[in-house]
């Protein structure tokens, strides 16, 4: 039976299926930081439990860290308690963490890509809403609760319900001076903010596939802005591009055998979406936002 690129990340992940109950899906890699970790850390260690997969955990600071004096103790008390708190917990479990100061420490969306760890065809959680930014490498991304974190830090799976699957065909060429975040917030204005709830969302279409990866991840790091679950687009030569020769990309012959099974990551031909949205790219104008509603 032909299948969507979405289902086929989630058939190849599902632990246990049963009638009634959410699929229980296992988990490439888990992104944490300095907000929602600390709970999560705290159920561990009361439940006397370990972190289940060390090496599939991945910890950077990130949202409440100065960009400046980074030598200086950060002012605000709860936001260093925060990040003091991270790397207590990070050395306690022995999960890999790129403190402030380090060269590879950034936004925790940026930083799986930039080193080659977000990669086609994987499942990735963070406890952060805008998680679907890795979707723009084909892979099934998506946030979750502090609860959900302490759940995948003791068992590297996620119960989850299926979702609805939905694709935005977007046809033609942008004009010039139309960007990626121009698309996505055309996007949401005619759909609106509310009309990909529920809803896994790949985006197709000739506009898609000409992006950057830095615009496809805008594209669906806006996934949330419109309601849906994550955003995906599915991987190519830009994708492989982008992902050769970072640091924790395959290298060698582990390369060519993952370029070959991140080939087979699309939507084979008559595949059956739940819903299906077009927008023409040839139409979107540059925006101004104001306020929190592009709609």
């Amino acid at each position: 039976m032909p299948k969507t690129l979405a289902e086929k990340i989630w058939n190849d992940h599902v632990v246990r299926s049963a009638e009634g109950e959410p699929d229980l899906l296992f988990i490439d890699l888990h992104l944490i930081h300095e907000v929602t970790s600390p709970q999560a850390f705290d159920g561990l260690r009361l439940s006397g439990r370990p972190l289940r997969r060390p090496d599939l955990t991945l910890a950077t600071e990130d949202h409440n860290i100065p960009t400046t004096d980074l030598d200086k103790p950060i002012a605000d008390i709860v936001s260093r308690t925060q990040v003091e708190t991270l790397r207590r917990n990070a050395e306690e479990f022995g999960v890999r963490l790129y403190p402030m100061g380090n060269i590879e420490q950034g936004i925790v969306h940026v930083v799986g890509p930039q080193l080659g760890l977000t990669q086609p065809g994987m499942t990735i959680v963070c406890g952060d809403s805008h998680t679907s930014t890795h979707g723009a490498f084909g892979s099934l991304a998506f946030g979750i609760g502090t609860s959900e974190v302490e759940h995948v830090m003791a068992t590297q799976t996620l119960p989850q319900a299926k979702p609805k699957i939905m694709a935005v065909e977007v046809v033609g060429d942008l004009p010039a001076g139309s960007t990626a975040k121009d698309l996505i917030l055309a996007l949401i204005t005619q759909e609106s903010t509310g009309g990909g709830q529920g809803y896994l969302v790949e985006y197709r279409g000739e506009a898609i596939q000409k992006l950057t990866m830095e615009e496809r991840m805008t594209i669906c790091n806006m996934s949330i802005e419109w309601g849906a679950k994550a955003g995906l687009i599915a991987p190519d030569e830009t994708t492989f591009e982008f992902i050769k020769g970072k640091d924790h990309a395959p290298k060698g012959e582990a390369w060519d055998e993952a370029v070959a099974y991140w080939k087979s990551l699309v939507t084979d031909e008559g595949a059956t979406f739940d819903k299906v949205v077009s927008l023409d790219a040839t139409k979107v104008s540059p925006f101004v936002t104001w306020g929190t509603n592009p709609g």
